[in-house]
């Protein structure tokens, strides 16, 4: 059931303009899609609800728009050149290719549903150890290939995720460059920079939303796993001593944002990484994640990375990294909290959270109830029919609020399909203009969670909205 909804939604993204196949005429780009119209819209608000939590209403976190392209130093400090790589096998029958890690974790899965639950503990127990011998468990658990179901398994092997490319016209080992990985290395070296010029005080943050990049083995699962996707990054510089006391500060402040979005509490949780799991920088890391309909997923990480970057950018530089501290005089290298978010993720996660269909009348209405700020239409409007002025009067209303609402115009079709229609893209509001507008200036306003309609003059239409907009809480009435 829950693929299902998946499927529903994948479909609803292309077929309304959300999100589609990068290259499409061309037989498309594994793991590379497009944002549409309405896809483009629903991003920007994101974006622009993080990036104003994140900067504009902080008085100690500044922004940075750091390049894509850096020098090739910047990967080798920071252990991405030499670690950063996912486990590779491939099937010798059909030539599949899978992330062995991954491999394993969905057999156990299977294993689970075939209530084969002491055989699937054991596997994700010994999976979950630190290097983990991938290869010798394929062949324990005798785990078959998903695509034709042998069991013929070449070694595992090591792949490096960075996408490479030349900087010039010869392409040589000395011209060697990386499209990043993440977007967080170009804070760190910029740090001095910001702080300059900024003059802030530790503790302060540096905050970037951004393009990066991952050869991912296998991308699949829609816009959950991408090979060029969008991250919103915040570092939090601090005294060494007081991480522990910024790192569950940033989580709480990270976790209470994504329920501002509107996101059901039930379908958020926080994973807190074992000793086992934790990356070779962290020295403490808890996920945010979503129920996803392909289960419990990270839609955001809050890590303490301790002094590990700024040290190991300090030692390849050769420059001073250290922040002297005018009031105790003394010097060090701060420590970072990092709050990570994927802003492609926490799309899928913003539609997957609205989805909704019910029976309204006997006919089954799919609707996005999405929170206004985020929808990517936030009002319509619709002359009932097509006459006696009713057109003209709709025009007039629509361009009055286009200049303060991003609004669409409809006069296609029944107001019953009308208003399905903007039920499916999220739209909060639909201004319908009949033959009561005409002799009294009233509107009729239909809200899209409630179906309720209400009459409203044109003169206070906008503030009207307004207040619908601030006074907004989510209301679940389907599944």
């Amino acid at each position: 059931m829950a693929h299902v909804l998946f499927e529903k939604l994948v479909s609803l993204c292309k077929r309304r303009g959300f999100v589609f196949q990068s290259s499409e005429i061309y037989g498309g780009v594994g793991g590379v899609y497009d944002y549409g119209p309405l896809g483009v819209e629903l991003k920007r608000h994101i974006r622009e609800a993080w990036w104003t939590a994140m900067v504009q209403l902080r008085d100690d976190i500044e922004g940075l728009d750091a390049a894509i392209l850096m020098h090739p130093r910047v990967w080798e400090a920071s252990g991405h050149v030499e670690g950063f790589h996912d486990p590779l096998v491939d099937c010798r029958r059909c030539k599949a290719r899978f992330r062995a890690d991954k491999l394993l974790e969905e057999f156990a899965e299977r294993l689970q549903k075939k209530n084969k639950t002491g055989q699937a503990e054991a596997l994700l127990e010994q999976l979950h150890q630190k290097d983990a011998p991938l290869g010798a468990l394929i062949l324990h658990y005798e785990v078959p290939c998903p695509t034709c179901g042998a069991r013929d398994w070449t070694d595992v092997r090591q792949f490096n995720l960075m996408f490479r490319t030349y900087l010039g016209p010869v392409e040589d080992s000395a011209s060697l460059i990386y499209l990043r990985p993440e977007t967080a290395q170009g804070i760190y070296v910029n740090f001095h920079n910001v702080k300059d010029s900024t003059r802030q005080k530790i503790p302060f943050g540096i905050a970037q939303v951004g393009k990066a990049f991952r050869n991912e083995i296998v991308a699949r699962q829609f816009i959950f796993r991408m090979r060029e996707f969008e991250q919103m990054e915040m570092q939090f510089f601090v005294r060494p001593g007081t991480d522990e006391e910024w790192f569950r500060y940033w989580l709480q402040e990270r976790y209470r944002w994504h329920l501002g979005l509107g996101i059901r509490p039930e379908r958020l949780r926080l994973h807190e990484h074992g000793p086992d799991e934790l990356a070779h920088y962290a020295k403490a890391a808890v996920d945010i994640q979503y129920h996803f309909p392909i289960g419990w997923q990270e839609v955001e990480g809050i890590h303490n990375r301790t002094d590990f970057d700024l040290s190991r950018h300090e030692r390849y530089s050769g420059k001073n990294l250290k922040y002297f501290d005018p009031e105790t005089q003394e010097a060090y290298i701060p420590y970072v909290i990092e709050t990570s978010a994927g802003l492609d993720r926490t799309f899928l996660m913003v539609l997957a959270d609205a989805y909704d269909e019910e029976l309204v009348e006997g006919e089954q209405r799919v609707v996005l109830r999405l929170h206004p700020k985020l929808a990517p239409i936030k009002v319509a409007v619709f002359p009932l029919v097509n006459r006696d002025g009713m057109p003209e009067r709709a025009e007039r209303i629509y361009r009055a609020l286009k200049a303060h609402f991003r609004t669409f115009y409809d006069d296609k079709g029944a107001i019953g399909r009308r208003y399905r229609r903007m039920d499916e893209v999220g739209t909060p509001w639909a201004v319908t203009i009949d033959a009561q507008t005409l002799q009294d200036g009233t509107v009729t306003v239909r809200d899209r969670d409630s179906m309720r309609q209400e009459r409203v003059s044109e003169e206070r239409l906008i503030e009207y909205l307004r207040a619908c907009l601030e006074r907004w809480e989510p209301q679940r009435v389907g599944g």
